[in-house]
């Protein structure tokens, strides 16, 4: 079996233009899909994509470590997250056609069923474009998480922390806690809570000052505290406080999550399966947080494709803790894709078809061609000018 070709197909999503990757052989209708949606990248990933191609077409496409090595190697520049993306979706496609192949679902190929379901969380709403509320109104807040609980969730991550410097200022503080509070109080003691930091506050300090007056509602975690890469500070921070802390989405290599283990520096690590490598990167990670006794929880706020590997991914890994999905971001989901994400009590269930279970409409996607995003980050700005950390 030999590669013949790989393609790009951009989809845009809003806030943000999924690329999926498809991967053809020379075996009629064998063909494997993979996901590198990198927000505002997409013209260079796609070109990055088109950069590998030649390490790739005219290999075996089963032989995946080997092709993973002839991307990353034959490289020779460090590949970074551009990169990496690239590297990621090839690499998912050729599980995907690998267990297509052998008639197995991907989770076979990892070493098997772990669990019988894969525990996940949403965002407010879902995080459907155009329908979330700010925690000015700490009441509309609430019933906006309530409302998210109600979809059929038992686990959701909410943002709680406003834009902030160096320090953190006394009345964010406050507002913050009452917020932290209220929602523990709406949605009682059943309900796991997530609150993603965004790396915002640019201080151990500040970070800590949030942290503190979030505690008392006990999250599952609290997600980038501060900015990723410096496992030290984190560390640092994660000894001062007494909520468990997490990081890796934007880490990207087995050294930077190895950094975090030789150190004890968060309790769960959150690599994104569509930048650290595909299925192959993210395996070399989960055993690396599995011998420091953290827990892996994908990031994963993309497109289908990329749901579809964390999906594989979690039935097959020890040390998995929870899932965030995206499914149903934009109302025409279901049109392009047939998917394997079926959520049942909070989880999503076990698939059995063969690969990754997953078809692109390529007709229907074409209809929602390639587009500018819409750059919420934009508006990260202090009162003083100082541009901040999204």
């Amino acid at each position: 079996m030999k590669i013949t070709g790989i393609s790009t197909t951009v989809v845009n999503a809003i806030h943000r233009n999924w690329i999926f990757v498809k991967v053809q052989t020379d075996q009629p209708g064998l063909h494997g899909w993979g996901e590198a949606t990198l927000e505002w990248k997409t013209r260079a990933v796609c070109g990055a994509v088109e950069d590998l191609a030649p390490f790739v077409i005219g290999e075996d496409p089963r032989r995946i470590e080997h092709i993973f090595a002839r991307m990353t190697r034959f490289s020779f520049w460090p590949l970074g997250a551009i990169g990496l993306s690239a590297v990621s979706a090839i690499d998912q496609a050729l599980w995907d056609i690998k267990a297509k192949d052998l008639g197995v679902p991907v989770w076979q190929l990892l070493g098997g069923q772990v669990r019988d379901k894969v525990r996940v969380y949403t965002h407010l709403r879902r995080a459907k474009i155009g329908a979330q509320v700010g925690t000015e109104d700490i009441g509309a807040f609430c019933d906006a998480v309530q409302e998210t609980v109600e979809m059929g969730y038992n686990a959701v991550k909410l943002g709680f922390v406003p834009y902030c410097g160096y320090e953190a200022e006394l009345r964010d503080v406050l507002h913050v806690e009452k917020t932290a509070q209220a929602v523990r109080e709406r949605v009682g003691e059943g309900v796991a809570i997530m609150t993603d930091f965004h790396g915002r506050p640019a201080s151990v300090e500040a970070a800590r000052a949030f942290i503190e007056v979030i505690a008392p509602i006990r999250p599952l975690f609290v997600e980038e505290p501060i900015q990723p890469g410096n496992a030290a500070a984190m560390a640092d921070l994660s000894r001062r406080v007494s909520c468990p802390l997490a990081t890796g989405e934007r880490l990207f290599t087995p050294r930077e999550f190895a950094e975090l283990a030789e150190l004890r520096a968060v309790s769960h690590v959150q690599p994104d399966l569509s930048h650290c490598g595909g299925l192959t990167g993210g395996r070399r990670i989960a055993a690396i947080a599995e011998a420091g006794q953290m827990g892996i929880a994908p990031h994963n706020p993309m497109g289908p494709v990329a749901g579809a590997v964390a999906l594989h991914f979690d039935v097959a890994t020890p040390n998995f803790l929870i899932q965030e999905e995206a499914v149903g971001l934009v109302p025409w989901f279901d049109e392009v894709f047939a998917h394997p994400m079926r959520l049942q009590d909070g989880c999503w269930t076990i698939p059995d078809g063969p690969g990754l279970g997953i078809e692109i409409n390529e007709a229907a996607a074409a209809r929602h061609p390639f587009q500018p995003e819409v750059v919420p980050a934009l508006d990260a700005i202090l009162p003083d000018g100082t541009i901040a950390n999204w």
